[in-house]
């Protein structure tokens, strides 16, 4: 299994606030609903990162159809 890469993160406490609410939303933690919120804007941008093949939490991260346009 491929190691996840640590770093820290520094935002706004009204960001912080709005990701917490969301990831509550989902059913998910706030670093998933990070990662979630970045994989749909590098999707959204054409850059979509590619899945490791240990079956990490990547695989876990559901991504829905993104509207382009």
């Amino acid at each position: 299994m491929v190691e996840r890469k640590k770093l820290l993160l520094r935002l706004d406490p009204a960001v912080y606030e709005a990701i917490a609410k969301w990831a509550a939303d989902d059913l998910r933690s706030v670093n998933a609903q990070i990662e979630y919120a970045l994989r749909l804007a590098l999707k959204q941008a054409g850059r979509e990162a590619r899945r490791d093949a240990g079956g990490g939490a990547a695989d876990r991260t559901e991504e829905p159809d993104v509207p382009t346009g």
